[in-house]
Formats: structure tokens, C-alpha cells, sequence
């Protein structure tokens, strides 16, 4: 469980002293009785402000500069853009230190602060244990990829591909595990790049509190698993190319989100407090390194912070984190590397085989690389865009590339997957495009069934499907040049 794997191997009497550093304090037991009415009224409104998380809508002068500068001063900037539009999430100080940049921020939403950690809350087990209304914790993830290979023994199996910062520190902390599908033929999900099967990767919540993401990763399972021999396009699917699911690559970051209950703890980035001890878990300042701004490839250039309770912290080198520098090394055991040459227009040859997506929210975008430089495209920039552009179709998302419709990043995955393996990389930022009220980083739980997976079923089979030949795509030039700059 969460609550245990942060307490493991601390003593008894420091781990409320950890749960102090890890999560917002906890409002003062004591109690004033006020004898002006009007006093106990203005007490009760500040302190409400106090515990409330916004949500500011900025208008922007010059969109791209701006957003740097949001990210570079160590505001919150959400994964998502309406317009010219970008959203900050910070307390109530938040919007005067936004005016003081000349901006005009508006209130969008509000919601509580999350709640300090209470370890004596009675929790479920296994496959049962989830919180917020449903969403699955990092132990029920793991219990279920081992349900499903109990269960489907000849079309899954569970790959340990490292372990977590807070594991490597010998402070509880968790595996890092993926799941491997696919009718198995003799070797099949062997940690070989030259696999017989072209391969589809899958991951979500590298940004723990995108918690949305998690659950189409465990729908995604059992929808292969569960449809195998029913469903044709399935089936085919199933004997023809390999599966592969991380549903939780930042594991550490999700045990602190899933400690809030239903008022889950908004923790972005790993655990890693090396660089940054003090800074807590709120929206305004929170430890750990952003896993989606380290990977190493064009590192600290584009939508980073320095300083390291920033939410966009990039950490101290490229490829700092054992979270990263595992999963890098499962991409290179499980891809070849095709792209040879090194400059930013070389491209990945006609021939590769392959393909990577990573989830996030929640802006209802398809984005692919260049993600560090929209200004400059890839050598295989007519097939990325063709492939984003019929996933945009699917699920009625905007795409194109980071800076084009959202803002510039550097240090992502999928920059990283293609830049180093010449692999077809996506992200998906799954998001509320029709008004649903599934909007956020922790909709309703009720969204999953509803309205996201009825979205991203199609999408990955159709992403699946063209893992075998990706850069082959010939969509049609309307399509492909749509979204160009």
C-alpha cells in the first residue's frame, strides 16, 4: 500500500515527521470562540482561502516567451491551453506574484487543499485497494498484472525493470514493473530488440497526479486479455505484435497521490528530495524531479525550472533519476536503435518498426516530437503528424507538436524514445473536450467508463495496429499538413 511503502524501514516515531515533509500541514486542532460575529466570519473566509488550492486562467501577451517565463519563475503551469489561454494552479498568493509579471489572472476552479497523511486509515488490499472513488493505488496495479498472468498465462507476463528512488534509498519505495502481452509464441517479451513481433508500448502516470491515465493503462489490459479469441481485431492483434504496459512509471509520486484519499495529493514529480528536502507537497512547492523534463535528450532548454520545488524542476543532470535511467534502459532493451545519424532532422528509416505512447492530462491534445522545439521538425515529421492526425480524429483532440498547440518542453519520453531510438513517439494528454465535468488532473472516477475509455479504446488499437510499420503511413496531405506552422 501506499501509506505502508512510505513508512517502511522509518521508526515509528519519525513517521509523522515524514508525513509532515511529504504533505500540507495539518489545519490546528485548536479552537477560538470569537465574541464579534462579524470577526468569526472574516477568520472562517481566510482560512477557507488558506486551504484552497485555484485554478487561474492567464491570458498571454507573446504565448510561447510567456510560458517560459510561468515555468522558469516556478509556477504550477497545467497541461493546458485554450487559445492564446494558459492555466496556472497555485493558492492565493499565486495571483498577485502573476500581476506582478503583467499578467491578469481569473479564477477557474477551486478545490480543498489535500489532507495530511493519516496512517491509521483502514484500507482494502490487492486489486481492491483504490481511493478517490475508485482509481487504483500502485499495490492494486501490480496486483492486478499478476491476476492477469494467473489468469492468461499463455498471453501475459510481468517484466521487473528496476526500481523506485525511495526503493534505491532503502526507504520502502517500489518496483518498477511492466506487463507484457501477447499471444506467446517461443520468444515472445524477451528483453531483445531484434524480437520477431513488432512492439506497442504503453505507459501513464509519469506525472503521478494525472491519475486518469492509470486507468486506461488497466482497462487497456484487460481489454487485450479479456477479448483475446472474442474480438477479431483483438485477436489479430494479439497474434501478431507485442503489448507493453507501465501503468505506473512513477510509482513513488503515486503512493503520495493516492495518500490523500478522496482528496488526492497533487504530487507531479518522483520522490527524490536530494535537491530540495524541505519544499512539501503542495501546489506551490513539492519535492522530486520532473521525470518529463529529464529524460536526457536537448535537456534544460525548453519549459523548466531551476529551482527544485518547482513543479518543472529538471533536476541537477540529465537522466539524474533511476526512474528515468530504468525505463531508458527497458526502451533500449526492447527497440533497436534506428535512427543513426544525430542531427534534429536525421530521420528513423522507412523500415522501423515500433511504436511508443505516453499518457498524460489533461489538456485533449495528440502531441509528437519535436516536443523541445516546435520550430523544428523531425526527419519523419509527414508520418508522425499523418498517425497524430488520425488520432486526433478519434478522439477529437487537437495535435501537432508541443509548442504548436500547448508550449515547448524539453527532457519528455517521447522526445527521448525517438531522438535515441528513432522509435514513433506520441503523447496523449487525455482530456474533457465536450463539457463532461472530466476535466482536471482527478475527475469523477466515473469518467473512466463513461467517457475516456470510450475514446482511447479505438485510439490504441488503431496505434497498435500501426506499430508495424509506423513511418509508412501515407495519410493524406489535408491531414498531414493541418496543423503545420
Amino acid at each position: 500500500m501506499p501509506r505502508k511503502r512510505l513508512a517502511a524501514g522509518i521508526a515509528a516515531g519519525a513517521v509523522v515527521a515524514v508525513a509532515a515533509a511529504l504533505l500540507p500541514q495539518a489545519a490546528s486542532a485548536h479552537v477560538t470562540t470569537y465574541a464579534n460575529p462579524a470577526r468569526a466570519a472574516g477568520d472562517t473566509a481566510q482560512n477557507a482561502t488558506q486551504n484552497t488550492v485555484f485554478v487561474y486562467r492567464v491570458r498571454t501577451h507573446h504565448l510561447e516567451q510567456d510560458a517560459q517565463t510561468l515555468m522558469r519563475d516556478g509556477y504550477d503551469l497545467m497541461e493546458h491551453r485554450q487559445g492564446n489561454d494558459l492555466f496556472v494552479m497555485g493558492d492565493s498568493t499565486a495571483a498577485s506574484g502573476l500581476r506582478t509579471l503583467g499578467f491578469s489572472p481569473k479564477v477557474v476552479k477551486s478545490m480543498p487543499k489535500p489532507k495530511p497523511l493519516r496512517l491509521d486509515k483502514p484500507h482494502a488490499t490487492g486489486v481492491d485497494d483504490t481511493y478517490d472513488g475508485g482509481y487504483h493505488t500502485v499495490d492494486a496495479q501490480y496486483a492486478h498484472m499478476d491476476q492477469v498472468v494467473s489468469q492468461h498465462p499463455d498471453l501475459a507476463t510481468v517484466v521487473t525493470y528496476g526500481q523506485s528512488w525511495l526503493k534505491k534509498q532503502g526507504k520502502g519505495g517500489e518496483d518498477l514493473k511492466a506487463i507484457c502481452i501477447t499471444k506467446m509464441q517461443q520468444g515472445d517479451c524477451q528483453l531483445n530488440p531484434n524480437s520477431a513481433k513488432p512492439r506497442f508500448f504503453l505507459m501513464s502516470q509519469i506525472h503521478a497526479r494525472e491519475i486518469a491515465t492509470g486507468e486506461i493503462s488497466w482497462r487497456w489490459i484487460d481489454e487485450l486479455t479479456g477479448q483475446y479469441g472474442k474480438d477479431s481485431d483483438i485477436t489479430k492483434l494479439m497474434d501478431t505484435t507485442e503489448m507493453w504496459v507501465v501503468p505506473d512509471a512513477n510509482p513513488d509520486g503515486v503512493d503520495m497521490v493516492a495518500q490523500g484519499g478522496d482528496n488526492p495529493v497533487l504530487q507531479r514529480k518522483n520522490a527524490d528530495d536530494t535537491n530540495g528536502s524541505s519544499c512539501g507537497a503542495s501546489a506551490e512547492s513539492q519535492i522530486g524531479v520532473d521525470l518529463n523534463r529529464n529524460a536526457g535528450t536537448h535537456w534544460d532548454t525548453t519549459g523548466i525550472s531551476h529551482q527544485p520545488c518547482d513543479q518543472e524542476y529538471d533536476g541537477p543532470a540529465a537522466d539524474s533519476e533511476t526512474e528515468n535511467t530504468a525505463l531508458e534502459g527497458l526502451f533500449r532493451e526492447l527497440y533497436p536503435a534506428v535512427r543513426t545519424g544525430s542531427g534534429v532532422t536525421d530521420p528513423a528509416p522507412d523500415t522501423a518498426r515500433g511504436m511508443m505512447i505516453t499518457m498524460h492530462s489533461d489538456a485533449s491534445m495528440v502531441l509528437f516530437p519535436w516536443e523541445y522545439d516546435s520550430t523544428v521538425h523531425t526527419g519523419n515529421d509527414s508520418a508522425l503528424r499523418g498517425i497524430a492526425a488520425q488520432l486526433g480524429s478519434i478522439t477529437g483532440y487537437q495535435y501537432g507538436q508541443a509548442g504548436e498547440i500547448l508550449y515547448d518542453a524539453s527532457g519528455g519520453t517521447d522526445d527521448w524514445t525517438y531522438d535515441k531510438l528513432g522509435l514513433a513517439s506520441f503523447t496523449i494528454e487525455i482530456g474533457d473536450v465536450d463539457n463532461r465535468g472530466c476535466d482536471g488532473f482527478t475527475p469523477p472516477y466515473s469518467c473512466q467508463d463513461s467517457y475516456f475509455w470510450p475514446k482511447m479504446k479505438p485510439a490504441l488499437l488503431y496505434a497498435a495496429q500501426h506499430a508495424t510499420a509506423p513511418y509508412q503511413t501515407t495519410p493524406s496531405s489535408t491531414a498531414a499538413s493541418a496543423h503545420r506552422r
